[in-house]
């Protein structure tokens, strides 16, 4: 069987790096990994040319502005990159007959809701990051709806890059007492755990043109481990796990100011990617412990 070719967008970053590891297990598909400096997605004449020259069969867009506070003040890049490159990755998908996976947020939601959220809850950022992200889905759906799929996910944390579990472990080792906001509810993503979704996904759709593949199906989708925390609870299970003598301080989110707004629920409903693509999805502290592992294996391992 000819192999699928797949490339994957943002290759440096937590997903991306997951994604090369999942990569091993998945051997009907030849991919190209591109970092930010083999492919910045904002500069449209680029990356016309390159899916003109490799003619894929998906793109991974893991790629993304992610400096939430950051993006208050440098809106038009977070829009450049988050946004209308979304659009133009998604129109050079439909002229090369691929399919486009995007990886989108909770961010897109205003925070206010009292159940978990549902691919058609009404949006509404609260944030230059959110609403930039937005746009890209809109983008996304506009140039290709019948060839995107679009995973909203939420707290992404790995071994790799900057994240909350990363920063806990640090600030763990460093100081004897921290202070973490306990009225932001959500679920964690292991990067690992999302990495291997996509790549299911993919695997068990047959790529064939999508008015006669019953197994694609394109939309909007939510995806993140299972449970419901706080990052106050989040942060006791790094402690828990690792062992830490630390302690961890439950304050309110007024305590602590960042230039833009956080949701203060961001859980997801998974009901729908698990009816559709069948996807088993591990419990959050499952998957932190396997990510600790990974962070400081024992030793010999």
């Amino acid at each position: 069987m000819q192999q699928q070719k797949i490339i994957v967008t943002g290759a440096a970053g937590q997903l991306g790096r997951e994604l090369q590891i999942a990569a091993d297990a998945f051997p009907q598909f030849a991919f190209r990994f591109l970092s930010r400096n083999d492919l910045a997605i904002e500069d449209s004449t680029a990356t016309l040319a390159l899916f003109q020259q490799e003619q894929p069969d998906w793109c991974i867009n893991c790629a993304a502005y992610t400096a939430v506070d950051k993006a208050e003040t440098e809106k038009e890049q977070a829009f450049r990159i988050n946004g209308t490159a979304v659009g133009t990755l998604a129109a050079a998908c439909r002229h090369t007959g691929a399919r486009l996976v995007h990886l989108s947020t909770d961010y897109v939601f205003d925070g206010s809701s009292p159940r978990p959220l549902k691919e058609e809850d009404p949006t509404g950022p609260i944030s230059v990051y959110g609403a930039s992200k937005l746009q890209g889905e809109q983008l996304a759906m506009k140039e290709h709806a019948d060839g995107t799929v679009i995973l909203r996910t939420s707290w992404v944390y790995s071994e790799f890059g900057h994240n909350f579990v990363k920063t806990m472990i640090r600030l763990m080792n460093e100081r004897p007492s921290i202070n973490v906001v306990n009225d932001q509810v959500g679920s964690p993503t292991y990067a690992a755990d999302l990495a291997t979704a996509i790549l299911t996904i993919t695997a068990t759709t047959p790529f064939v043109p999508a008015t006669h593949s019953p197994h694609f199906v394109p939309g909007i989708y939510h995806y993140s481990n299972e449970g419901r925390i706080s990052w106050y609870e989040f942060a006791l299970a790094i402690k828990e796990l690792t062992g830490s003598t630390c302690i961890v301080n439950p304050i309110p989110t007024t305590q602590f100011p960042t230039p833009a707004k956080r949701p203060a629920f961001s859980l997801l409903d998974k009901g729908l990617i698990r009816a559709t693509y069948g996807l088993s999805i591990a419990e959050w502290k499952d998957s932190l412990a396997k990510c600790l592992r990974r962070l400081t294996p024992t030793p010999g391992s």
